[in-house]
């Protein structure tokens, strides 16, 4: 199985993601339910956005890797968020966390902001699609 990203130079440089991912036929897909930044016992682990943006990543690569694959074969991320404005104030912070758990792998990624999650504590959702 293999995964390009698609960037059509007509939409300038994507900057941490990429305009469409192509999947060559004959994959698995993998639809990863949204995860916040819970712990074993299903605690949010701080109230700290950063925290919990690390904490749901890690969640949603552990389901990929559960299900025997790895963080590259992630091919889109919907990104939830209560406040889009802390969320790019700490925006050089998150990438980081992103890049640690990532490296350079962008899958195709949206940030929506809502107005509340089922988890009160929760500032961030990730949920996914994998290429298997």
């Amino acid at each position: 199985m293999s995964m390009r990203a698609i960037n059509p130079e007509s939409l300038g440089e994507p900057r941490g993601y990429a305009n469409g991912v192509l999947a060559e036929a004959g994959g698995r897909l993998l639809f990863i339910a949204g995860q916040v930044a819970w712990d074993q016992q299903q605690r949010i682990v701080a109230d700290d956005l950063v925290e919990q943006f690390d904490r749901a990543l890690a969640n949603v690569i552990t389901v990929v890797t559960e299900a025997g694959g790895h963080a590259e074969q992630i091919a889109r991320l919907i990104i939830y968020v209560t406040d889009k404005d802390e969320y790019r104030a700490r925006m050089k912070e998150i990438g980081e966390r992103y890049r640690a758990r990532m490296g350079k792998h962008f899958p195709a990624m949206i940030l929506v902001e809502v107005a509340g999650l089922l988890e009160d504590r929760a500032k961030i959702e990730i949920e996914g699609i994998a290429v298997l």
